[in-house]
């Protein structure tokens, strides 16, 4: 089991703001997982779900406050070759083609909040995004 980590107030700020973003996803809520805060969509009772955003502080020791996230075939390679000081290839997860955005360096909350619906929408049963995207063209 990995303890609860402590942050700083600045990382406890950005937490808040990425709170903020993810939750107000249909179907999404947060847990620790690996000791990190991480949010999941479609989770029944605090269990299962999948992850669509996983956030770090110096997650095993890498000295990064940033995110995770799954993307699409060939974004990895494509997001880190446009911006290689933002963009990772996150440890573990990264060969399943996974990403890593910084939150430490250039932070753009628009940016951000379009990666994680992308990433929402990626792996929320496809009931909730028809749900999802008929109240949104209204």
């Amino acid at each position: 089991m990995h303890p609860v980590k402590q942050h700083s107030r600045r990382v406890e700020r950005l937490l808040v703001r990425l709170r903020r973003i993810c939750l107000a996803l249909p179907e999404s809520s947060e847990r620790l997982s690996h000791g990190e805060p991480t949010f999941f969509v479609g989770a029944k009772n605090g269990k299962g779900g999948k992850v669509f955003v996983s956030f770090g502080d110096d997650h095993h020791g890498d000295g990064l406050v940033a995110i995770t996230f799954p993307a699409e075939p060939g974004a990895q390679a494509m997001l880190i070759e446009a911006d290689p000081r933002r963009f990772f290839r996150p440890k573990y997860v990264g060969a399943s083609g996974w990403v890593g955005l910084r939150l430490d360096v250039d932070l753009d909350w628009g940016e951000v909040a379009e990666i994680a619906e992308e990433s929402w929408r990626m792996v929320a049963p496809k009931r909730v995004v028809a749900a999802f995207e008929a109240q949104n063209w209204k």
